[in-house]
């Protein structure tokens, strides 16, 4: 059987270990904002409603939306899931084509308010986010304070790896352990959504093998010759035929990133070195890719680093950290925080089993 020990992938510092800090003691403590890459129009049949929610699941608040505007579930759109343990800040369209409007002022709860609602055209899709902007308060800090700082100020310069997360696998790594159990028998779930959840994990753990061996192995913020670059804040990508001064001029600028591979069919886009490497590390997982290529996927890539943009922080104290930033859509703040510290959930560690998720794709 596959080992699937997140742990063991690659840092890029040892001087984590060094540092050690509780997030989430309470929701307040762990904020979350969404950034849309436009704004509702103003016009048309979709109310786009941007709520804030404490301690509350937006799969459940969704549910709730559709209830109280009298409208099926598949009505109601939002761009991703965010955590139930947090204050969260998140967009929800409801489509009222054909149905009176609720006077949505009757909606607000202790635990949920709408702070504004505007008319669109279209259903809020999934992964329709420009970014997450972070407020978290890391509490009970140990370890030496230029250790923190050494962190903190080389993750603002250099980004860090851009892992897919733990909570993307499911909790204790189930998704994985059931997609190793579909790729080797050939029996897929029945319900199509897990299918896809499982797919999801699968092509994504072994783009954080293929990451992990680039940060082992010094390159993973470098480009290899061969390599597909993405820009920047973009889904442009560029094959690198070869790497030359302006090349790594763009790489320290942060103006383009080297990418890892999101399985698939169809052909590699990748060539030369960077082609070896992937080979290399995904040798055994022919039955991984085999079956992922068997279930329509197609080839695609995930930029190898993330650059934190607006990072800003301030020691309330010896043992508080208040930490801020803005995440692209599709990255994780907990690939951050590894990069930082050893972190505790605290809500994990009350809620056993609480697979919750902060970002969204």
């Amino acid at each position: 059987m596959k080992d699937f020990d997140f742990s063991q992938l690659q840092r890029c510092s040892d001087r984590t270990s060094e540092c050690k800090a509780i997030i989430r003691q309470s929701p307040a403590d762990f904020r979350v904002t969404e950034i849309l890459p436009f704004a509702p129009e103003g016009v048309g049949g979709h109310h786009w409603l941007f709520i804030e929610k404490t301690d509350t699941n937006t799969d459940w608040l969704a549910n709730a939306l559709a209830r109280f505007a009298g409208v099926p579930q598949v009505a109601v759109g939002y761009a991703g899931l965010k955590d139930r343990h947090a204050i969260t800040r998140q967009w929800f369209s409801v489509n009222l084509e054909g149905h009176e409007v609720p006077d949505w002022s009757q909606f607000d709860t202790e635990q949920y308010r709408i702070i504004e609602a505007h008319r669109h055209n279209k259903k809020l899709k999934r992964g329709a986010l420009q970014g997450n902007r972070f407020d978290i308060t890391l509490r009970e800090l140990s370890g030496d304070k230029d250790a923190w700082l050494d962190g903190l100020l080389r993750i603002k310069q250099d980004g860090v790896p851009n892992y897919f997360a733990e909570q993307r696998f499911g909790h204790q790594s189930g998704n994985l352990f059931r997609a190793d159990q579909w790729f080797q028998t050939g029996r897929a779930p029945n319900r199509r959504n897990q299918r896809s959840i499982i797919l999801s994990a699968g092509r994504s753990w072994l783009f954080n093998l293929v990451l992990s061996e680039r940060i082992k192995s010094g390159n993973w913020n470098q480009a290899l010759q061969g390599d597909v670059m993405q820009l920047a804040g973009s889904r442009s990508f560029f094959h690198l035929a070869e790497v030359d001064a302006d090349i790594e001029q763009r790489l320290a600028q942060m103006d383009i990133h080297p990418t890892g591979p999101l399985w698939g069919r169809g052909r590699v886009p990748n060539s030369g070195l960077s082609q070896q490497l992937e080979e290399t590390v995904l040798q055994d997982w022919q039955d991984w890719k085999q079956a992922l290529e068997k279930a329509g996927l197609s080839q695609e890539r995930r930029a190898l680093r993330v650059f934190p943009e607006q990072m800003d922080w301030q020691f309330v104290d010896d043992n508080c950290l208040k930490l801020s930033m803005q995440l692209p859509a599709g990255s994780y703040l907990t690939a951050v925080l590894r990069e930082l510290a050893q972190i505790d959930d605290a809500s994990l560690i009350v809620n056993t089993g609480d697979n919750s998720v902060e970002d969204a794709e």
